[in-house]
C-alpha cells in the first residue's frame, strides 16, 4: 500500500494543540539517543524519561533559551522531537549530525514558516520550503515521490503530510500517532549551538 498525505492527517491541531502548531521532527540513522545527545554537546546524565505528554508539558511550562528536545530510538534511528523548536532546521547542526550518516528532519514554526531537509554525509541533498518550494533539484531518490504528493511543489505546506510522506521515503520510517504518543523520550536541553 502507497502511503498519501491524508495518511497524515491525524497530526492536527485537534490531536496535538500543543505540537502542531510549531515543532521539529528529525530522524537520524545509526545514532542512539545518547550518542545524539553527546554530538549536540549535551550531557546524557542530565537527561529524563518521558512521555510525549510530559516532554510537551516541560517545554511549554519552561522559557527554555535553548534547545529542549526528546529522543528515542526507532528501528535503526533515533527520532527527535522539539515542540516550538528548530535544531533540525538549522543548517550547520544538520550537516554536522549527519556526518557519517543520513538525517531528514521537518519543521513548523508558529508563524507558518515549514522546512524539510534531507541530509547525508555533511552535505545537504534536498530542502523543501514552504511557499518557496524545493531548494535545489529534486534527487531522483525523491522524484516519484514529490511527484506523488503534487505536481505543483510550490503550493504545498510540508505539515499537511508531505513532509511526513518524504520523512517515510527516505526513512523507512510510518509516523503513526500510537508511536508519537506511545514511546518514551530522553528529554533535556542541549547547550546554545556553537
Amino acid at each position: 500500500m502507497i502511503a498519501t498525505s491524508d495518511d497524515y492527517a491525524w497530526f492536527s491541531y485537534e490531536r496535538f494543540p500543543e505540537l502542531a502548531e510549531a515543532y521539529c521532527f528529525t530522524y537520524v540513522r545509526g545514532l542512539a539517543p545518547e550518542q545524539l545527545v553527546v554530538r549536540l554537546g549535551g550531557q546524557p546524565e542530565d537527561f529524563t524519561p518521558m512521555t510525549l505528554e510530559e516532554l510537551i508539558e516541560t517545554r511549554h511550562r519552561n522559557s527554555y533559551d535553548t534547545a529542549f528536545l526528546g529522543a528515542t530510538t526507532i528501528g535503526d534511528w533515533v527520532f527527535i522531537v522539539e515542540p516550538n523548536g528548530g535544531l533540525g532546521a538549522d543548517e550547520k547542526i544538520i550537516t554536522s549530525l549527519s556526518a557519517g550518516t543520513r538525517l531528514v528532519s521537518h519543521f513548523r514554526d508558529v508563524e507558518g514558516v515549514e522546512y524539510f531537509y534531507w541530509s547525508e554525509d555533511g552535505k545537504i541533498r534536498f530542502c523543501f520550503i514552504a511557499d518557496e518550494g524545493y531548494a535545489e533539484e529534486v534527487p531522483d531518490e525523491v522524484m516519484g515521490t514529490m511527484q506523488r504528493i503534487d505536481a505543483d511543489y510550490r503550493r504545498l505546506y510540508p505539515s499537511d503530510g508531505p513532509a511526513f510522506l518524504l520523512a517515510e521515503h527516505l526513512t523507512g520510517i510510518t509516523l503513526t500517532p500510537e508511536l508519537l504518543e506511545g514511546s518514551t523520550y530522553l528529554c533535556g536541553v542541549i547547550p546554545e549551538p556553537r
